[in-house]
């Protein structure tokens, strides 16, 4: 029998320790003293020191079955070599087709419910991804798969969870999905997954995961930590008890989305999410904790596990976070806080104006589409959007002005929205759109390492006249919009106003004289506007397969949001440089040196479209050794 003294969580370790010395050799009872036989570690696969539960808890690997096996499995996805190129925020691409599907990455603390924002390009059982990572890594000698691993269960339902974390949690994955290398996924027959679901967000489960890795908080969660988790046998009873928790806590948890516009999820801003049926965070969460006690209870029986056992593993998750703030994943600098109810509003205001989201959910005019099933395909919009087809609150052609006065003025549209869902109109929205707006926008579209703002503010120097640019609607005409039906005709009425006061003459007052200078400065900043979108706009040939940042490289000059435009510069740099000669842009801008890369690289050819061009290079022969003669040299 061995002692081992576990001291992790007190401050004072050093009279701590001369405590549980005391109680040791006077046989006296300490919790932080634990007696083992060294033994009995060998009934847990890989024999982990984990000296800190019981032996009971430690036969549960013997006495049960691992989760891989059957027809169950744990496995790890697929590594891009290169997400800037085929990683893309959902909203940048949209959804459905057979090129852009939703991307597992690991995502951040969450129990049974978690968004998937990003997609990633697997068109033509991912042809062009195949050949980058063969070009990287040449070693491979043509086995892709070695880094897009197990292609046969994508599109498989299953559950996912973090890369990492201080507590274990498990979300639902539809179908028609693809799973990363940090995403890793647990399949089983579809009639199960709504039990394991469950299973997998146990406390019990989670005891048994810390057990396995040997640790405590930090845990990487492995396929193979993963699949090899005891899974107690359970009866038809229990299973459909555990099933339907699980399917309830998905529901609840995902109505907790239904306030974040860029979810799939999303139905209306918090000011307004009351409106179409009960929306009350604080008894969401009473709820979710019942299901889990509900589910941690039928867990701890089917494991067998004591009431000591049950308080040791519930006390080791006693601090678990409700937020992001539990996972080291690789999403970990894209926790967001929530956003302020009166910034969601006025942006979900934005939206309604752009024909982006549907206000009549907020009047009554439309009642909430029913909600999907856990495992059904992920939608091409939110419940929240504008349907196809539908009207919409303004019609434009993908662009809005921060200009008083004009028919399509952004900030005049906002509050219409707003008095149509009878809200009570901020009196500075148009200083809110001026200031404050993008830098909100550009925090919250951004994921995974992309920043995928769909409003662009394109601006004069001083930011004295903005055109709002709207990204799903970008065309190879939408520069062109912007000159002829906004900057041109306000460079008219400009200039008209300059025309008057300078006939004015020697009778102008102060105040024409000041104003007569602010307007010859307007109107110079109009005609540098002007003259930039004319130089751009015959060779602007963008595509949204490029995403935001490729396709708004060409336009940095125009951005006024300092870090924005520095992101932009940069891309624009690489563009030119040839880094990212894969992009439409790139081809639009520099044909002959892309297609001369095609020659030589496989992806880039797939990537436009130029197989035919590709040459396959010679194999490389072989040396062949000589035999050293007997005797050595002479």
């Amino acid at each position: 029998m061995t002692t081992f003294l576990r001291l992790l969580t007190d401050k004072d370790k050093s009279s701590c320790l001369a405590a549980s010395c005391t109680a040791v050799r006077l046989g006296e009872v300490d919790t932080r003293v634990f007696q083992v036989e060294p033994q009995s570690f060998r009934s847990v696969p890989g024999a982990p020191f984990a000296y800190w539960v019981s032996e009971a808890v430690r036969q549960t690997f013997r006495l049960f079955p691992a989760f891989e096996g059957g027809d169950r499995t744990v496995r790890q996805g697929l590594a891009t070599a290169d997400d800037f190129r085929f990683v893309r925020g959902w909203w940048e691409v949209g959804a459905g087709g057979d090129r852009w599907f939703g991307f597992t990455k690991g995502g951040s603390f969450s129990r049974f419910y978690a968004d998937i924002p990003v997609t990633v390009n697997w068109h033509r059982d991912g042809e062009e991804i195949k050949a980058g990572i063969c070009k990287r890594y040449p070693y491979l000698n043509g086995n892709a798969e070695f880094v897009a691993k197990n292609p046969q269960y994508y599109f498989r339902p299953g559950i996912t969870w973090p890369l990492r974390g201080i507590v274990y949690s498990a979300q639902a994955v539809p179908r028609n999905c693809v799973f990363s290398v940090a995403g890793k996924m647990a399949f089983a027959p579809e009639r199960d997954l709504h039990t394991w679901l469950a299973i997998f967000n146990s406390r019990a489960f989670d005891y048994l995961v810390r057990l396995f890795a040997g640790k405590v908080g930090g845990v990487q969660y492995e396929a193979g930590l993963i699949g090899g988790i005891p899974v107690a046998d359970m009866s038809g009873d229990q299973s459909l008890q555990l099933s339907r928790l699980a399917r309830r806590g998905w529901s609840i948890k995902r109505r907790l989305a239904s306030i974040e516009e860029r979810s799939h999820a999303f139905l209306l801003p918090a000011a307004l999410r009351s409106r179409i049926g009960d929306f009350d965070p604080q008894a969401i969460d009473t709820e979710l904790a019942s299901i889990q006690a509900q589910i941690d209870d039928t867990a701890f029986s089917l494991y067998g596990f004591s009431e000591a056992d049950r308080q040791a593993a519930t006390a080791q998750s006693a601090g678990e976070p409700a937020t992001d703030e539990a996972n080291e994943d690789e999403d970990a600098e894209d926790t967001e806080p929530e956003a302020p109810p009166i910034d969601a509003l006025l942006s979900w205001a934005v939206g309604v104006a752009f024909s982006l989201f549907d206000w009549r959910l907020a009047t009554g005019e439309r009642a909430a589409p029913p909600e999907p099933e856990p495992f059904d395909p992920l939608p091409a919009k939110s419940p929240g959007m504008l349907p196809d087809g539908a009207e919409p609150f303004h019609a434009h052609a993908g662009i809005l002005a921060d200009d008083q006065g004009h028919p399509h003025d952004l900030a005049r549209l906002a509050e219409e929205v707003l008095a149509r869902v009878e809200v009570t109109v901020p009196d500075d929205v148009r200083r809110w759109l001026q200031r404050d707006f993008f830098a909100f926008h550009l925090q919250r579209y951004s994921k995974s390492r992309r920043k995928a703002p769909i409003y662009w503010p394109l601006s004069t120097t001083s930011g004295s006249y903005t055109l709002w640019v709207y990204y799903p609607s970008l065309t190879s005409q939408t520069l062109y919009t912007a000159i002829n039906d906004f900057v041109e005709p306000k460079l008219k009425q400009v200039g008209g106003d300059v025309t008057v006061l300078r006939n004015k003459g020697s009778v102008r007052t102060r105040d024409d004289e000041k104003q007569f200078e602010a307007l010859q400065a307007f109107e110079l900043e109009l005609i540098e506007l002007r003259d930039t979108l004319l130089k751009l706009a015959p060779t602007y040939k963008p595509s949204h397969d490029d995403g935001v940042q490729i396709s708004a490289a060409p336009l940095w000059p125009l951005f006024r949001h300092k870090p924005w435009q520095k992101v932009l510069k940069d891309t624009w740099a690489k563009l030119e440089k040839g880094d990212y000669d894969w992009a439409h842009l790139a081809m639009n801008y520099w044909p002959e040196r892309v297609r001369e890369n095609c020659k030589t690289d496989k992806s880039l050819a797939i990537a436009h479209g130029l197989e035919d061009r590709y040459i396959e290079p010679e194999p490389k022969q072989r040396k062949a050794r000589g035999k050293k003669k007997a005797g050595g040299d002479a």
